[in-house]
């Protein structure tokens, strides 16, 4: 039991200390800052239970199933989309982090996930009428991204892996096509369900593997819904429980549909306190603080300020170099960097199933990097 403790305190302590020399955004990670992200997925990702269904349940056979049956890729992490975005996590820092120590154990881990059967299951899982809006549109919007990932990846294996989750990955945009054309109002919320954080990432998607009718069907979307919007209530954010800003993600899917002088106009009636001397108080640019990291709901807030600085990075890129938007969106990405960051390694499982994920979206400038 003594020697269990030391080891434990010895792995809190490398954690501790590589999260406490996280650098800024863009800024390369050290191989034990790697390590240490990597090992929250790689535990999480086989960690069944405690698990949180999001599953409809049609029968005795279907409630005697476990997590694992049910879903033989993306049962462990808590959840679903968990799961899928702790193995996009493997990929990004295996592909980016190539001689990192770690990535050995990140191959062995997806290569036993990642199969054609396994992925075979996922898929067909949607097929039942009562899954087709089973992780809609959040769940969609990781796997997706997970997919864009691999098909990026020029190595032998993701060439492998990108195959076998080709039947997931065409459900997932099959449903998205038929889905969109009946979302007559987009979900605005800090939550799992936003639509303009889903859409960011499937127009990335859609961009990378070249599929114009899905990205014609998002910008078109995009122009009628939220290009008329204006003078967004900022101060109502955050709610309690967000890891979103609905306000930002929008912004930030935004400057992907638009052009600069566009953007730059569109932004302007939509957030107009990021152009005034006082909107440097606003809301969205102020960290906010975790009031208890052992409270699943609560700890959100910590994912909020990385996808804050996250937005924020892609509303900065989509102006021009002299806007004086820029330097106040600046300051406010470093403050909600560090703060984010400060939770990541908590030692709660509320918390770190999910929050390197933000972090490493984050770190590796992922939304900035697409067409």
């Amino acid at each position: 039991m003594a020697r269990i403790l030391v080891v434990m305190v010895a792995m809190m302590t490398l954690t501790n200390h590589a999260a406490a020399e996280l650098p800024a955004p863009g800024q390369p990670l050290t191989d034990q800052q790697v390590t240490a992200f990597a090992r929250l997925a790689l535990e999480g990702i086989q960690c069944e239970y405690p698990n949180k269904p999001a599953d409809v349940v049609t029968g005795e056979l279907d409630a005697a199933r476990s997590p694992r049956e049910m879903h033989p890729v993306f049962y462990g992490c808590f959840d679903w989309h968990s799961s899928v975005h702790g193995h996009w996590m493997l990929v990004r820092l295996a592909k980016v982090y190539p001689q990192s120590s770690v990535v050995p154990k990140i191959r062995n881990l997806l290569d036993q996930q990642l199969t054609a059967e396994k992925i075979a299951t996922e898929a067909a899982y949607f097929q039942l009428p009562y899954n087709h809006s089973f992780e809609r549109m959040y769940g969609w919007a990781w796997a997706l991204r997970l997919a864009a990932e691999l098909h990026t990846w020029d190595d032998p294996q993701a060439v492998q892996w990108a195959e076998n989750f080709r039947p997931l990955e065409t459900k997932i945009v099959e449903l998205t096509k038929g889905y969109l054309p009946r979302l007559t109002y987009p979900v605005r919320t800090g939550v799992h369900h936003d639509t303009a954080f889903a859409l960011a990432q499937l127009l990335d998607y859609a961009r990378i593997v070249g599929d114009a009718e899905l990205e014609q069907q998002i910008m078109t979307f995009c122009r009628q819904k939220y290009l008329p919007d204006h003078d967004y209530p900022a101060a109502f954010e955050p709610s309690g429980e967000d890891f979103f800003s609905a306000s930002l993600n929008e912004a930030d899917l935004m400057r992907r549909v638009l052009g600069e002088r566009e953007y730059t106009q569109w932004l302007a009636a939509f957030l107009p306190d990021f152009a005034r001397p006082e909107g440097r108080t606003s809301n969205l640019l102020q960290p906010v603080a975790v009031p208890d990291v052992t409270d699943g709901k609560l700890v959100h807030l910590a994912g909020l300020n990385l996808s804050r600085a996250w937005t924020q990075q892609g509303i900065a890129a989509g102006l021009p170099a002299n806007d004086q938007r820029r330097e106040v969106l600046t300051t406010s990405i470093r403050a909600h960097t560090d703060a984010g960051l400060s939770y990541i390694f908590s030692g709660h499982y509320e918390g770190e199933h999910w929050l390197a994920t933000f972090a490493i979206y984050l770190l590796s400038g992922t939304g900035l990097q697409t067409p």
